[in-house]
């Protein structure tokens, strides 16, 4: 089954807490501070893989979660970083926040995206020490990492797309211009969901074409299986219109169509066209269609049947999709992108760990909140809570 959405919740990596530690050596009783800082939680990432084809990797497993950074320790020596997570999804994938707003655009290979940043690790004590404070019994708790929920949309990137009417031979024409084994019927909606397929030219170059589940009239609105795979036709630099030649109304069927394509929008109907007329060998088909409009770049007749017009419309397609466009996509992002799902900037307040609790220092939150602060921080029964001049013991 494809899967072209995905809902995951994704976690950063706690940052480690600073060593409270001191010197404690031979004929060396009372040595300095000497606890190291602790590590940086690891960072969740999400890398756009060109090897996958769809977001089922997300249907079993839709939460993650990276390691946390390992505390300080004696002698100075610095945690290790938590473990990081890298996301592979397939290129074309988009991330949208919570509230429905769209957070980048994964559209070519390669390209990442830091979707949570891990915690930052604490300082050990041995940061705190000065001429005057000689001995800190305090060293700094590591911040928690960043968490969000994520929306996972695909579209497909393809330099051509086959759209239609159902049972307008557009699975057959795939398995004859590609590499694609879609299923094969006679009877409507034999594809549920989009295929994709490569076609080798004479010069070695590759042309991926997408074919998606026929379009019906109130496509658009949600009618019929093509609705939820318009998206899928976006990014399609060349749409192929595909039209059942032995069916009567040929113009009527394209206006069908190309009405729906008009009504989803994104430009849809802006695109250059190649109108294929399949079904070449059955009686009575058409070979030609007259149509004044500047979007059609080229009238076809094949036969997915007999491969009649076939080398034809694979030259033609090499032909309409140039080795690069002449300019830039719109939609090329850079090589690496950030969310931040919280505010940037460091928290009014800092936590430290002491030899009988914590101490918070700055602007303490309240509530819940700070509940919630401490034990993330590891609070534990018994202990010390220091706020400024009060002091307090958790229960």
């Amino acid at each position: 089954m494809f899967h072209d959405r995905a809902r995951i919740h994704v976690q950063a990596g706690r940052g480690g807490d600073g060593g409270l530690s001191f010197r404690r050596e031979k004929y060396v009783p009372k040595g300095g501070p000497d606890g190291g800082d602790g590590g940086h939680g690891g960072n969740v990432t999400l890398v756009a893989d060109q090897g996958l084809r769809d977001l089922s990797a997300f249907t079993a497993k839709k939460s993650f979660k990276a390691g946390g950074g390992e505390p300080g320790r004696g002698t100075r020596k610095h945690g290790a970083d938590g473990g990081a997570i890298e996301l592979r999804v397939p290129v074309g994938t988009q991330v949208f926040g919570e509230e429905g707003q769209l957070l980048m655009d994964l559209a070519h290979a390669g390209a990442r995206a830091l979707v949570a940043r891990g915690g930052k690790g604490g300082q050990g004590n041995a940061k705190f020490a000065t001429p005057t404070r000689q001995t800190p019994r305090f060293a700094e708790v590591g911040t928690p990492g960043e968490s969000a929920t994520l929306e996972l949309r695909l579209k497909l990137m393809a330099d051509a797309a086959l759209a239609g009417l159902p049972n307008a031979g557009k699975s057959s024409l795939l398995r004859r211009i590609s590499n694609a084994t879609p299923k094969v019927a006679a009877y409507p909606f034999t594809t549920t969901a989009p295929v994709l397929g490569t076609v080798e030219g004479p010069d070695g170059r590759q042309l991926t074409v997408a074919d998606v589940p026929g379009l019906i009239e109130g496509a658009s609105e949600g009618v019929g299986l093509g609705h939820e795979f318009l998206a899928h036709l976006e990014r399609a630099r060349l749409l192929l219109h595909v039209i059942d030649a032995s069916e009567e109304d040929v113009e009527g069927r394209f206006r069908t169509i190309d009405r729906e394509l008009a009504l989803y929008g994104a430009g849809l109907d802006e695109r250059p066209q190649v109108v294929i007329l399949n079904k070449l060998d059955m009686p009575g088909a058409a070979t030609s269609f007259e149509a004044a409009d500047p979007r059609i770049v080229r009238v076809l007749a094949v036969s997915a049947l007999t491969g009649e017009g076939i080398d034809a419309l694979k030259r033609a397609l090499f032909e309409l999709c140039p080795a690069a466009p002449p300019e830039a996509l719109p939609d090329e992002l850079p090589e690496f992108l950030e969310y931040r799902p919280k505010p940037e900037g460091p928290r009014p307040y800092r936590i430290f760990r002491t030899d009988r609790g914590y101490r918070i220092v700055g602007d303490a939150p309240k509530g819940e909140e700070l509940e919630v602060a401490l034990k993330a921080a590891g609070v534990r029964a018994g202990q010390e809570v220091e706020i400024g001049d009060e002091v307090s013991v958790w229960e």
